[in-house]
């Protein structure tokens, strides 16, 4: 069995893997919380899964403890991960019911710690975000949902509030201006901490719903979580032909010149 080295967030709709076997619960005490996973089997490898919300979405967006989830996943030794992500559309060609891989964020979101690296003594530090997501993964994702015949876009920029409440469409009118093409509540800092941390990550957002202003309807939770169950067993099929598809090693750039996190130590899962 090869070593623990990959992991899927779930975000919403998303609560169960589905497909690992001998699953067991994997619980972290880390330096900014409690954290747990799922960790199972797919053939010879080992996979977490970490339900963003809870396995029961009991955690609203404004309240994820990012910091602990992904700080717990190092400290579990995972490489890579994949996530996926609902999000409402501003781009009319990036329509409900498809998938985008995006490429490109623009945050907005304010209300925690958006870093691991506060200061004193663990220093002051500055990664970059040039791209962001793992052109590795997503060229994988691009690939298989072509091969799949989902309708997705190859790039896209996801813009990142804070909720729970929905955007107003002034503000979305404010980041079509800005070049955003979906947005979303919890995709950063996930992204930017897992970077810190040298992990690639890469994530599939669902678009579930036009956003604010678009068609003058009324935006309710119900129906992003209806496409969202609609769209599971696709979205469970890319994510493990995709897993299949990755080289063991990695070749890109996601990890070169990590910082040292000696405060993380590692756990034996």
């Amino acid at each position: 069995m090869r070593a623990l080295e990959l992991a899927i967030i779930g975000g919403t709709g998303v609560y169960d893997p589905g497909v690992l076997s001998d699953v067991r619960q994997v619980t972290v005490d880390t330096p900014y919380g409690t954290a747990s996973a799922l960790v199972g089997k797919r053939g010879d490898k080992e996979i977490a899964f970490m339900a963003r919300h809870g396995y029961r979405h009991t955690v609203p967006p404004h309240m994820i403890n990012h910091r602990a989830n992904i700080a717990a996943l190092k400290m579990m030794g995972v490489k890579r991960v994949m996530a996926t992500c609902a999000v409402g559309s501003m781009n009319t060609a990036m329509p409900p019911g498809s998938f985008v891989f995006m490429d490109q964020f623009i945050d907005f979101a304010k209300s925690e710690v958006r870093t691991f690296f506060d200061g004193g003594d663990r220093g002051v530090v500055h990664v970059d975000y040039t791209n962001p997501y793992c052109p590795e993964i997503r060229a994988a994702l691009v690939s298989n949902a072509r091969r799949m015949g989902i309708i997705a876009s190859d790039g896209g920029c996801y813009v990142c509030t804070d909720g729970p409440r929905f955007e107003t469409p002034a503000e979305i009118r404010m980041f079509q201006m800005l070049g955003g093409d979906i947005v979303g509540m919890t995709g950063v800092p996930e992204v930017v901490l897992a970077r810190e941390a040298g992990m690639c990550y890469a994530s599939i957002a669902m678009v579930t719903n036009w956003a604010a202003g678009i068609t003058g309807e009324p935006l309710g939770h119900s129906e992003v979580v209806e496409i969202m169950q609609a769209n599971g067993e696709r979205l469970r099929e890319l994510m493990m032909l995709t897993i299949d598809a990755l080289p063991d090693e990695r070749h890109c750039a996601c990890g070169h010149n990590a910082p040292d996190m000696p405060w993380l130590g590692r756990v034996d899962v």
